[in-house]
């Protein structure tokens, strides 16, 4: 919810930012808007190990050879890009293997904790 919250604010932004220019193409706008919605979760995941979100949830996403790191960014992309392709699909396979891991974290090789901070 927080993070569909902050991708509002973040079009809005845009939207705003665009008004100040005279013409701006459509195609501009819906570029910058997809961008917006793609580049999201995985930019935060690979830079932050989550979205806002996941922090506020107390979540982050590791690598699961090195817990310690973030994702690349190519595997949170990856990450992201099955999460929304699959939906509902990818997270009813949390609970059919011990641990407690999706279809997408299987692929990017990810894992999700509760953060000790």
């Amino acid at each position: 919810m927080a993070d569909s919250f902050v991708c509002v604010i973040l079009v809005l932004l845009l939207s705003y930012s665009l008004s100040f220019f005279e013409s701006v193409p459509d195609e501009v706008r819906i570029i910058g808007y997809v961008c917006i919605f793609i580049l999201y979760d995985p930019l935060l995941t690979s830079l932050f190990g989550g979205t806002i979100g996941h922090m506020m949830l107390g979540l982050r996403v590791r690598r699961e050879s090195d817990e310690q790191k973030n994702l690349s960014f190519p595997r949170a992309l990856l990450r992201f890009l099955l999460k929304a392709s699959l939906g509902v699909i990818s997270l009813l396979t949390i609970s059919n293997n011990e641990k407690g891991k999706a279809i997408h974290d299987y692929a990017a090789r990810s894992v999700v904790m509760f953060s000790k901070t």
